[in-house]
């Protein structure tokens, strides 16, 4: 391994002055997780690595703002949002999820801010939080940004983060009872990587669906809102099968979707087919036992 320097500044603001905009070798690291793998992979031989565990203790913790909505530092543990009462009260969608992310190990020390700014397109955060219509704050040495959590993804490995910015927090609105759930369909254990991830989250009138939010993961370069099949579910009710199994046809027909090792893109298009139409289903089904449903591996 190449010698490289570990700084650990004591502030946010000491963090990103120590970021290079022109430099792709001097990274940040939160929980550090993905930068490990790719530094053994020998994808990453970093000059300098910036460690974000001693900046502000505020970057790390979860709270409730005025609005209601959740408030989650940048630097927060998947874990401690895993096992937060107010996430598991407010937004059991994302309570549920984390409880399936990666492994415990993982969840114990890698960061939200890391996880989105990651980007790598199978990972789970990011179509759940861009369902639930979260954004970001971006910080760098011009100041504060805010972009949608659905925005944040530019390709594989990209998004719109400069190289001397950082996630600071992230918020998103309140669930506030609205049915959800996220279907993940895996092919070996249920924590594993997808080979297609479903996050739709529903605003009901009645028995009608008023409104979807409908974002699909892992089957493209990016988390994608699936707009074709939110159209033909507004205004449908949830025991209209025809109308699910068409807005499933119309979501794999929207996207231009990519196989890898986790299953070829036929595959994962016939997943989508049937699993969106599962999705909706379950997540009305979870509002009845008071939680958010999700699927393991197929």
């Amino acid at each position: 391994m190449i010698p490289f320097e570990l700084a650990r500044p004591r502030s946010l603001t000491e963090a990103i002055a120590l970021l290079d905009p022109e430099d792709p070798d001097i990274r940040p690291m939160g929980g550090g997780t993905a930068v490990m793998l790719m530094m053994k992979a020998g994808v990453l031989r970093p000059t300098r690595l910036v460690s974000l565990r001693d900046v502000e203790p505020e970057y790390a913790q979860v709270g409730i703002g005025n609005n209601g909505e959740l408030q989650i530092g940048g630097l927060t543990r998947l874990a401690t949002l895993e096992h937060s009462p107010l996430v598991k009260e407010g937004w059991p969608l994302l309570a549920r999820t984390l409880r399936t992310l990666s492994n415990v190990r993982v969840r114990n020390v890698a960061t939200i801010g890391g996880n989105l700014a990651h980007a790598d397109p199978h990972m789970d955060m990011p179509p759940v939080l861009s369902s639930l219509g979260a954004r970001v704050t971006i910080q760098g040495p011009n100041g504060e940004r805010t972009v949608p959590v659905e925005q944040l993804c530019t390709g594989y490995y990209e998004t719109v983060l400069a190289r001397d910015e950082l996630i600071s927090r992230v918020i998103v609105p309140p669930q506030a009872g609205r049915p959800a759930a996220y279907m993940k369909v895996t092919t070996r254990a249920s924590h594993d990587w997808p080979a297609l991830g479903v996050a739709v989250v529903l605003d009901m009138q009645g028995a009608a669906i008023r409104q979807a939010s409908v974002i699909v993961g892992a089957a493209t370069d990016r988390p994608t809102r699936l707009t074709e099949a939110e159209a033909l579910l507004r205004g449908a009710e949830p025991s209209d099968e025809k109308t699910l199994r068409h807005a499933g046809e119309a979501g794999a027909a929207q996207l231009d979707i990519v196989g890898d090792s986790h299953g070829t893109a036929s595959y994962k298009k016939q997943l989508l087919k049937v699993y969106l139409g599962r999705a909706v289903r379950t997540a009305l089904a979870a509002v009845n036992s008071r939680g958010t449903a999700f699927e393991g591996h197929a």
